[in-house]
């Protein structure tokens, strides 16, 4: 099948080691094989979207604190009222289950990254102080496709502590002109010639 990972090359070897990319993979196989993969990709950058925006969520994923007990039954109720498709409610509850939450947010970083290779994408992320509108967004994804001469699967976060500026992320090269990291760089000028 043509959107196996493993018909990726290398690329897919080295975003499918450790633990989060063993699991992203079997997850992006199983959607493959029962044609969900858009279905769950979807659901995870719900999932991704719902991470980012609340504290209390991270807390429950990345803690040792709570039980596989508690972690499961609460993703669950999290799953469920939001309407998550069912194969991703079993996967949730499978790393839930074996104390693999904590890795949950690289698994999905990787599965979106399996899923734009498998759709000849080239994954993209823009982080900023503030959100980009749509325009914006099309402008720095246009941009992006014609360096790397094929299509971008772009997605967006929000860290304010930017300041301004943005952090942008292709493959493996990073672009950051944020005022936050400008200002460290004069900071670390400014001890030197002190």
């Amino acid at each position: 099948m043509a959107d196996s990972a493993s018909d990726f090359g290398n690329g897919a070897t080295s975003l499918t080691s450790g633990i989060a990319g063993r699991y992203a993979k079997a997850l992006f196989e199983l959607a493959n094989e029962q044609n969900q993969r858009d279905a769950v990709a979807a659901d995870l950058s719900r999932l991704k979207a719902m991470l980012d925006e609340s504290a209390d969520l991270r807390r429950l994923v990345i803690s040792p604190a709570f039980s596989r007990d508690e972690q499961g039954r609460a993703m669950a109720i999290v799953l469920e009222r939001g309407g998550f498709n069912q194969l991703t409610r079993n996967f949730i509850g499978v790393i839930a289950r074996n104390r693999r939450l904590f890795a949950l947010p690289k698994m999905i970083e990787v599965f979106a990254a399996l899923t734009a290779q498998a759709k000849g994408e080239v994954a993209a992320e823009v982080t900023a102080a503030h959100p980009l509108n749509d325009t914006q967004l099309a402008q720095i994804r246009d941009m992006l496709s014609a360096k790397a001469k094929r299509t971008i699967a772009l997605t967006a976060k929000v860290d304010p502590d930017l300041i301004g500026g943005l952090v942008v992320r292709l493959g493996s090269r990073m672009v950051d002109t944020s005022i936050r990291t400008k200002l460290q760089m004069l900071e670390n000028a400014m001890k030197g010639v002190g």
